[in-house]
């Protein structure tokens, strides 16, 4: 006799700065067998290290947050650890273009309980044929676009910096943002990660968005510098303050300004940069 299949357990994050919102959603979601919520948060500074710490299958995230706002969130959360994203915002003329075309779904406030239920499935949906990755993507060049600058090709965005040697290392790398030409040093880059066509230089400041993969920028840079870490991440070496072992061969890099990003087991001889 065949076992019988187990069910998926989806571990779920909610940020919101509402308490009555949270425990909302908190008493809904409790009827559904397959969701477990693993921590509960107040801001979008608190819900990047709750990613960081129990890397959730699902985020439910609320779009207006005092500090840093949901897509800033967003922003601040490495490629590799982004859950899928269920928005959950007050204004139903809130970029809702935008929900439909990159998120897995989005709620208005306050939450309807069929809509809840129809989010979920698509959830599930996504899981289910693997299409993690692909989210990622979406979500990526949603930033871009609320951002109302498109993401430049990583060709426009260097054009702005005219023929330089790239691989120099006192050569700023230059990113056209809008109309401006932002000259980013070399040393004010914590890390680059991709999904799909696009990719996020985060820096001390911000981060940009550019329709490129990382194989493109990677040749731009000079490896020993900033090495690849995971097949979706390069990492400025020189702002790494500490690393640490995980399982089968994984390590956790901790940057300077506190952020863990996994050194995955392909890419175990670049440890040696980092001691």
């Amino acid at each position: 006799m065949s076992k019988p299949r187990q069910e998926r357990i989806i571990r779920t994050l909610i940020a919101d700065d509402e308490p009555l919102a949270r425990r909302g959603l908190e008493l809904r979601l409790a009827g559904e067998a397959d969701i477990r919520i693993v921590d509960q948060v107040g801001d979008g500074a608190a819900a990047v290290r709750a990613v960081s710490a129990h890397a959730p299958d699902l985020l439910f995230l609320d779009v207006q947050m005092p500090g840093l706002d949901g897509f800033a969130t967003l922003r601040a959360i490495p490629a590799q650890q982004m859950p899928l994203v269920v928005f959950v915002t007050a204004y139903d003329h809130y970029a809702l273009n935008a929900f439909e075309a990159n998120a897995v779904d989005y709620l208005l406030k306050p939450v309807d309980d069929s809509r809840l239920h129809q989010a979920l499935f698509r959830v599930r949906e996504t899981l289910d044929r693997r299409e993690a990755s692909d989210h990622r993507a979406r979500l990526l060049g949603l930033l871009g676009a609320l951002s109302g600058r498109p993401a430049l090709t990583l060709g426009e965005a260097l054009e702005a910096g005219g023929a330089q040697d790239l691989r120099n290392p006192d050569a700023p790398l230059a990113i056209r943002d809008g109309a401006r030409t932002v000259r980013l040093p070399r040393a004010s880059i914590r890390w680059v990660d991709a999904a799909g066509d696009y990719l996020c230089i985060h820096t001390d400041h911000e981060t940009h968005v550019l329709r490129a993969s990382l194989g493109q920028l990677e040749k731009r840079l000079d490896p020993m510098r900033f090495p690849r870490i995971h097949r979706s991440t390069l990492i400025n070496a020189a702002r790494v303050s500490s690393l640490r072992p995980h399982l089968n061969g994984e390590y956790f890099l901790t940057l300077d300004c506190g952020q863990e990003l996994k050194l995955s087991r392909s890419y175990r001889d670049r440890l040696a940069l980092f001691k």
